[in-house]
């Protein structure tokens, strides 16, 4: 403490020596202490005394009460700000309980839920006079085959660590029926009875998860049924050739009948000749057999299958669908294909009908054409990127540029009598099996499709 004496007192409680430093200043007529509040290290205030009747009244002894004076005050001080800001906490969590973005409730360790806001009772179809009366505990809203999870794992969580992570589970409505919801839960302390829920409702995300799933279960089937309606667009453009393959095996089937009829007839009977016209019989039947189980096939509404596929049988198989369509139209088919075989992992009949659309559409288009060789040429390949190229190249008259900028469009078509879903779900049935369908053009006429697959070996 320091004293001096002063002739003309100014204001002491502006001189900036009063806030760091306590000191007395005595005059003739009255007298003034200064004393600096310190809490904790920290100022907090200061305390200024003054007395205008006498001199000397802040004496050496007086000092001793007013320091514990003085250490009340700076204690009252600093309760007062603490208290400030905890109110000032207590307002922010209020808020937030109070704004009802999600459900808040308070609850003993017993399962009572002590407080909750609106969001939380509107969740679950309660009132306030129900909470009020202690209606409500959690173990009671919970279903049964989550009460276990809960006594098993969380809880002893909870205990132990003081925090429960958000975890999915549900609550039963007042009404009976279950709302699903994001839980998440902290003690107030360690060693305390209490802690504070978080509750996000997921009830619109559980319908929007729903909806998705109902959707694409409606592409899935709406992709099926365009791929059958494909199939089937395609199968009629073919009818006349299958049903000369068809013919043809049956005619011979019944020439070899009469003959074996004839040898067996004679006298006496020929019965190696007529073994072997049975022998062609069996022969042609077989191979009857064969091509409708190809068509059946082609047309037949089936699932998705997942199964490795030789993408040279699978295409030589197509080519042996269409080759009386090529001839017919005098078109020379080449074949590049790779060895050993390349195979990917998808359906079989999927794939046959992407390359049989493009096939059919090359063999139409090169039927326009009037000067030149006509040719289909088909290839496979393999990338160093661990994919399979296919390319069905034909040498018509091409197409627009503009046109080929549509090309993959549903019902999108050039031709007068075609539906324009062909190439669309050619294209889509590529993309289902995570790979790639282009086009492009050759100067002066024709046009290449790729087709881009990823290989059952990568």
């Amino acid at each position: 403490m320091r004293t001096r004496e002063v002739l003309s007192i100014p204001d002491a409680s502006k001189d900036p020596i009063c806030a760091t430093d306590a000191y007395t200043v005595t005059h003739r007529v009255r007298s003034i202490l200064c004393i600096p509040l310190v809490r904790r290290h920290t100022l907090v205030g200061t305390l200024y005394l003054e007395n205008r009747l006498s001199t000397g009244v802040f004496a050496p002894a007086r000092l001793a009460s007013l320091g514990v004076l003085v250490s009340q005050v700076a204690i009252t001080l600093e309760n007062a700000r603490l208290y400030r800001e905890l109110s000032d906490r207590e307002a922010r969590i209020r808020r937030l309980v109070d704004a009802n973005i999600i459900g808040i409730f308070i609850y003993a360790l017993d399962g009572t839920i002590l407080d909750a806001n609106a969001a939380f009772l509107e969740l679950l179809g309660y009132s306030r006079d129900e909470l009020d009366h202690r209606q409500l505990n959690w173990r009671d809203i919970t279903p049964p085959e989550w009460i276990q999870v809960d006594f098993q794992i969380h809880e002893p969580v909870l205990r132990a660590t003081g925090v429960l992570a958000p975890i999915e589970k549900e609550y039963f409505r007042k009404d009976g029926s279950r709302a699903p919801v994001l839980v998440g839960a902290a003690m107030f302390s360690p060693t305390g009875d209490q802690g504070v829920a978080f509750v996000l409702d997921l009830s619109e995300s559980k319908r929007a998860d729903a909806r998705a799933r109902d959707s694409e279960i409606r592409f899935s089937e709406m992709q099926q049924e365009l791929a059958h309606a494909n199939r089937v667009s395609t199968v009629g453009q073919l009818t006349a050739m299958i049903s000369h393959e068809v013919k043809q095996p049956i005619a011979a089937m019944s020439a070899n009948a009469d003959a074996a009829l004839r040898w067996l007839s004679a006298r006496p009977a020929n019965v190696d000749r007529a073994a072997r016209a049975l022998e062609l019989i069996v022969r042609d039947t077989l191979r009857t057999g064969d091509i409708i189980d190809r068509i059946r096939n082609l047309v037949r509404k089936s699932p998705v299958r997942k199964e490795q596929v030789d993408l040279n049988e699978a295409i030589l198989e197509v080519l042996f669908m269409t080759r009386r369509d090529a001839e017919k139209n005098g078109i020379s088919i080449e074949t590049t294909l790779a060895a050993p075989p390349p195979t990917v992992t998808g359906d079989r009949v999927q794939l046959q009908q992407v390359v049989l659309n493009l096939v059919a559409n090359a063999i139409e288009a090169m039927h326009a054409v009037n000067e030149g060789r006509r040719l289909l040429s088909i290839s496979t390949s393999r990338s160093g990127e661990g994919t399979v190229d296919i390319k069905v190249k034909d040498s018509g008259p091409g197409m627009s540029a503009a046109h080929m900028e549509r090309l993959f469009e549903p019902f999108f078509t050039t031709k007068d009598t075609g539906m324009g879903i062909g190439l669309s779900v050619a294209h889509s049935i590529v993309q289902a099996h995570d790979g790639q369908l282009r086009a492009t053009l050759h100067e002066p006429s024709g046009t290449t499709f790729h087709i881009m697959l990823p290989s059952s070996a990568s």
